[in-house]
């Protein structure tokens, strides 16, 4: 066949595929990716530099976690201008508290509710109680330290929180308790394997934490690392988008 005839037919060819694509016949080729995103704090605001957010959404990533508050005084000084510009460039927040359990749990989730000024909007992730720090408390002590954060923060924000901990912690610190399986779980687990590592009961997980040693465009440094396994539903629903 000449070159005429083979490019008349390669063009039939492909115009039979486009019709029968649009009619449905062929299966769909492009999956919706995975959502993705950091989580940062101070730590990645290097020299006192922003994170340029738009950089972040273009590279791919549809959320972060964003450190608010810790204990009773600490108060993130980028808490703000990361918030605003991560809504202006559409990236999902998170924003979670860093639990100090020698202190008690109240004030520090209405210093957290009041920091954030509600986790109910557009571009919302619920409140997340970042548990790494037993405080000195044997595990009954701890357990109801963090029913009583958990209650408080649910009934200041509206949103059933999520809790973010390390296998080791829960299993030892929290004596392995499968009372708080009604939270979405965040997991941290870096040993790279296929899933996380599930303690406590739950039967899933939300968010793991992959690494502690990512890179992101627009972050300076090392960032950690997140994905949403869609055990919440889906993630637009899930972030009040």
């Amino acid at each position: 066949m000449d070159t005429h005839g083979r490019s008349i037919t390669l063009r039939r060819r492909v115009s039979v595929l486009s019709l029968i694509a649009l009619a449905g016949i062929l299966p769909a080729t492009t999956a919706a990716a995975t959502p993705t995103g950091p989580d940062v704090s101070s730590w990645q605001h290097i020299d006192g530099r922003l994170i340029d957010w738009f950089s972040v959404k273009r590279a791919g990533h549809d959320f972060a976690m964003l450190k608010a508050t810790e204990g009773l005084g600490y108060v993130n000084p980028y808490f703000i201008p990361d918030s605003l510009l991560m809504r202006t460039a559409g990236v999902a927040r998170g924003t979670y508290h860093f639990a100090r359990p020698s202190l008690p749990p109240e004030p520090q989730a209405a210093l957290y509710a009041a920091v954030v000024l509600g986790q109910n909007g557009p571009l919302d992730l619920p409140p997340v109680l970042d548990l790494e720090d037993s405080g000195g408390l044997a595990p009954a002590a701890l357990i109801d330290w963090t029913h009583r954060y958990l209650n408080t923060a649910r009934a200041l924000t509206g949103r059933l929180p999520i809790i973010y901990t390390y296998p080791n912690f829960w299993k030892t610190a929290m004596a392995d308790s499968a009372e708080f399986t009604r939270y979405p779980l965040w997991i941290a687990d870096y040993r790279g394997n296929e899933t996380p590592e599930v303690p406590g009961g739950w039967s899933t997980w939300t968010f793991w934490q992959t690494t502690d040693r990512g890179s992101i465009p627009g972050i300076q440094g090392g960032t950690d690392l997140n994905v949403y396994s869609g055990a919440q539903g889906d993630f637009l629903h899930f972030a009040n988008m």
